[in-house]
């Protein structure tokens, strides 16, 4: 894709799954890396020696990105290590799937202040600090175009960051920045448990026939980072194989 040699990207949630193909992905494209993570330090780790690997620089720093101070310390901390900051992915985020009537008070909260309150003040500092011609990537889910049953607080929870999308987009673009969601559908990862029933009824439904991969995710946001995306911006980009 695109040249990101001197760009500096901070990556939420990058120690597994989409956050690390991504942060892997941007590392290959030349960009220094920081890794967050908020209790994986040995596999955020290995997402830095594999950025390393590869020839670019990388860092992994501890943040809970549900806790506004943490956040503003992992800014912090990648602006006094690196100098800037080019590209943001709001990748971090958490999912609870019960029915409506379970939830309870105290789940509710914890989903809300990682998935929409962190996303919010993530972006906040971004706006603050980026420079001009930045890059603003968010992750939502395809389940806010297509809902579930047991999904609504998960979903609920997802579908504000893509309302932050469109009005940052609006604050920021008279500055090159460009400010989008990219919309995963099913990505088969370490965090996504279901059975090879439902893994084949969610193929049957999807035009390309298969699974979604971390790369896959990865790849649209390498895309919307690069120099070749710099016309698109307050865009929900669905990338779900069709099926969203």
């Amino acid at each position: 894709m695109g040249d990101l040699s001197g760009k500096v990207a901070v990556v939420t949630g990058a120690s597994r799954g989409i956050g690390r193909a991504i942060a892997e992905r941007l590392g290959r494209d030349g960009a220094s890396v920081v890794v967050n993570f908020a209790g994986s330090a040995g596999k955020a780790q290995e997402v830095v020696a594999t950025i390393e690997g590869d020839g670019s620089e990388a860092i992994a720093v501890q943040a809970d990105m549900g806790t506004t101070a943490d956040i503003r310390r992992l800014f912090e901390e990648a602006t006094e290590r690196f100098g800037r900051l080019d590209i943001l992915v709001v990748n971090a985020g958490t999912a609870i799937y019960k029915p409506h009537a379970e939830v309870t008070e105290e789940e509710f909260d914890r989903v809300f202040a990682l998935n929409t309150k962190g996303a919010f003040f993530a972006l906040q500092e971004a706006a603050k600090r980026i420079e001009d011609g930045g890059r603003i990537v968010s992750i939502s889910t395809g389940g806010t175009v297509q809902s579930s049953p047991t999904a609504g607080l998960y979903t609920g929870s997802k579908a504000p960051i893509e309302q932050f999308t469109e009005a940052l987009a609006q604050e920021l673009g008279g500055r090159g920045v460009t400010v989008n969601t990219v919309l995963p559908g099913l990505v088969e990862t370490d965090g996504v448990v279901i059975s090879e029933e439902q893994k084949e009824q969610v193929i049957a439904q999807t035009p390309l026939g298969r699974i979604g991969q971390s790369e896959d995710v990865a790849d649209v946001v390498a895309f919307l980072v690069s120099e070749e995306a710099r016309w698109v911006t307050a865009q929900n980009v669905r990338a779900g194989g069709g099926l969203i």
